[in-house]
C-alpha cells in the first residue's frame, strides 16, 4: 500500500485522562513489530465498556494508564505485517479481537476455556508485548487499550489477535462481532448451553442483551424474558426473540420476585448483560432455585456479589462469560459465515452509523439509551 514500514499520520480518538470526552487528534503509528500486524480500520462499534473504563476508571473499575486510545469492537484491511506473522497478509479483511488466541498455551488447548496467556500481563498493562505502545501523539506515548485501540483509522495488533474474516464480508457490520454480538450470542450456547424447551430471562437489552436474546432464541427456547428499565426498549427486543418485556420499574416488588411469579418457580437461564452487581444477584435469584443457571455477561471489576452459599448448595449454578466463550480467532471467521449466510441477525443491531470526529455523540446515545449499536466508520 505504500506505507509498509513507515510512520503512518492518521486521525484517533484520543482519552487524555479519565472522565473527560475524547478528543480526535493527529496520531503516528509506527510500523509493526515481530508478530504484530497494522491494520486500516473500517468501522468500529461502540461498546459500553469503552465508556466504564473512560469514566469510571479507578472507581469500581481497574486503573489504566493515560492518554489511551480506546476502542475493541472493528473491523479493517492489514495493511502491513510484522516480521514472523504468517495467518494474515496485505490486503486480507480481519476483525481484531480483545482475547488473543497463541494455539499455544494450556488454555489455548483446552476446550474449557477461550483465555489464552500469551502476552496477558502486557496487554492489560495497555501495551504490546515489548512493553511499548505503536501510538505517540504530541510528541508523547498512547497507550493501547487490550493492544487493539480501534477508535483510530489505523492500530497495530498483536498476529494473535487477528481473526480473518471472508474478503466479501460488509466491514461495517461484522465489526460488532468483535466484542458485542459474539459475547451475548455466545453467552447462551457456549456459556449456559441453553437447552431446547427451556425459559431464560436476560437483564438488560442493550446490544449484548439483544445478542444473548438472539442466541436463546437459537438454542430453543419456548421463553425469553426481557428485562429492562427502558420502556422503547419493548418492541425491538421482541424482534431479536422476546417473548415476555418486563420493566421494573411497573412493579413494587424486586424483579426476581416478579420472575419467579411469572415462572412458577424461577427461570432455567438467566443472563446479566448490564454489569450492576445489584442487578446480578437479582439475575441469580430469579434462576430456579433446584437447576437455574445464571450467566454473568455485564463486565464490571472491583466489586462483589452476595451469594447465599445455600442457594449454590440446593442446585443453582454461577457462572461466568467473556467473548462468549468464543475461541476468538478460530471462531470469529465462522461467525462472519454465518452472518453472511443469514444464520444470524447483525444488520439490526446498528441504529446509527457516525464519523470519528461524533465519536462522544456516539456515547451519548449508548449512555442515555437512544442507540443499540452505533458504528463509527473511519
Amino acid at each position: 500500500m505504500g506505507t509498509e514500514n513507515k510512520v503512518i499520520r492518521c486521525k484517533a480518538a484520543v482519552a487524555w485522562e479519565p472522565g473527560k470526552p475524547l478528543s480526535v487528534e493527529e496520531v503516528e503509528v509506527a510500523p509493526p513489530k515481530d508478530h504484530e500486524v497494522r491494520i486500516k480500520i473500517a468501522a468500529s462499534g461502540v461498546c459500553h465498556t469503552d465508556w466504564t473504563l473512560l469514566n469510571d476508571c479507578g472507581k469500581g473499575v481497574r486503573t489504566i494508564p493515560f492518554p489511551l486510545i480506546l476502542g475493541h469492537e472493528a473491523a479493517g484491511v492489514v495493511e502491513s505485517v510484522g516480521p514472523g506473522v504468517t495467518t494474515v497478509q496485505p490486503g486480507d479483511n480481519v476483525i481484531p479481537v480483545l482475547l488473543p488466541y497463541c494455539d499455544e498455551c494450556q488454555f489455548c488447548l483446552s476446550p474449557k476455556t477461550n483465555l489464552c496467556t500469551k502476552n496477558s500481563e502486557k496487554l492489560q498493562q495497555c501495551v504490546l508485548a515489548d512493553g511499548t505502545s505503536r501510538f505517540t501523539c504530541k510528541g508523547q506515548q498512547v497507550y493501547q487499550f487490550s493492544g487493539v485501540s480501534t477508535f483510530s483509522e489505523y492500530t497495530v495488533v498483536p498476529e494473535y489477535n487477528v481473526a480473518k474474516i471472508h474478503r466479501d464480508a460488509p466491514l461495517d457490520k461484522v465489526c460488532l462481532l468483535g466484542c458485542g454480538v459474539a459475547t451475548g450470542y455466545g453467552a447462551a450456547l457456549n456459556s449456559a448451553k441453553v437447552e431446547h424447551g427451556s425459559v431464560c430471562a436476560v437483564f438488560g437489552l442493550g446490544a449484548i442483551g439483544l445478542a444473548t436474546v438472539m442466541g436463546c432464541k437459537a438454542a430453543g427456547a419456548s421463553r425469553i424474558i426481557g428485562v429492562d428499565i427502558n420502556a422503547e426498549k419493548c418492541e425491538v427486543a421482541k424482534k431479536f426473540g422476546v417473548t415476555d418485556f418486563v420493566n421494573p420499574n411497573d412493579h413494587s416488588k424486586p424483579i426476581q420476585e416478579v420472575l419467579m411469579e411469572m415462572t412458577s418457580g424461577g427461570v432455567d437461564y438467566s443472563f446479566e448483560c448490564v454489569g450492576n452487581v445489584t442487578l446480578m444477584r437479582a439475575a441469580f435469584e430469579s434462576c430456579n432455585t433446584a437447576w437455574g443457571t445464571c450467566v454473568i455477561v455485564g463486565w464490571t471489576e472491583n466489586n462483589l456479589i452476595l451469594v447465599s452459599p445455600k442457594d449454590l448448595l440446593l442446585g443453582r449454578t454461577l457462572k461466568g462469560s467473556v467473548l462468549g466463550g468464543w475461541k476468538s480467532v478460530c471462531s470469529v471467521p465462522k461467525l462472519v459465515e454465518d452472518y453472511m449466510n443469514s444464520r444470524i441477525l447483525l444488520n439490526e443491531f446498528v441504529t446509527h452509523t457516525l464519523p470519528l470526529k461524533e465519536i462522544n455523540h456516539a456515547f451519548e446515545l449508548m449512555i442515555n439509551g437512544k442507540s443499540v449499536r452505533s458504528v463509527i466508520k473511519m
